[in-house]
């Protein structure tokens, strides 16, 4: 008799070891595709793409090329993938890019952080550390393609490169 009842609490035990673990995965899940939501933007005016470089790490004009680079592929990856009609709008209105500037880590982060409450695409991009500046260095954020008016939303008080 106590086989059966060890083996049923057991049974028993595993079954809600199980739910509870399903429901965890679930809820962390919903709480990661919340943070990441991309609103697809459906505007006839003219999309670009911006890029966000920080100025107090006094990188080289390659190593700014490279991590602008970096940071356009990234948004251009997450756009064809997450929002491909403003993706189009922009290959088919010249491709704009803008380079403009921020001399600090907590703007660009506040920067990424509003971009991302609109919706906007982001590809915030961190330096590995192997030439002029320290590993992990937050260096350029690329925000867009989308409409230039909403992007302005969120970069329209930066200075040109």
């Amino acid at each position: 008799m106590e086989l059966n009842l060890s083996f049923f609490t057991g049974l028993g035990c595993g079954i809600c070891i199980g739910f509870s673990i399903l429901a965890i995965k679930r809820y962390f899940a919903a709480m990661s595709e919340a943070k990441n939501v991309i609103k697809q933007f459906t505007s006839n005016q003219e999309h670009k793409l911006v890029l966000v470089v920080r100025t107090d790490l006094n990188m080289g004009k390659g190593k700014i090329a490279a991590q602008c680079s970096h940071a356009a592929v990234g948004a251009f990856e997450k756009a064809q993938l997450k929002d491909p009609k403003s993706l189009r709008k922009w290959q088919q209105t010249g491709q704009a890019k803008v380079a403009l500037k921020t001399d600090s880590l907590e703007e660009i982060k506040q920067i990424s952080e509003n971009a991302k409450k609109l919706g906007l695409i982001t590809s915030l991009i961190r330096d590995a550390g192997r030439t002029q500046i320290a590993p992990n260095s937050i260096t350029v954020l690329g925000i867009g393609p989308a409409p230039k008016d909403v992007i302005d939303k969120v970069t329209g008080h930066l200075k040109l490169l």
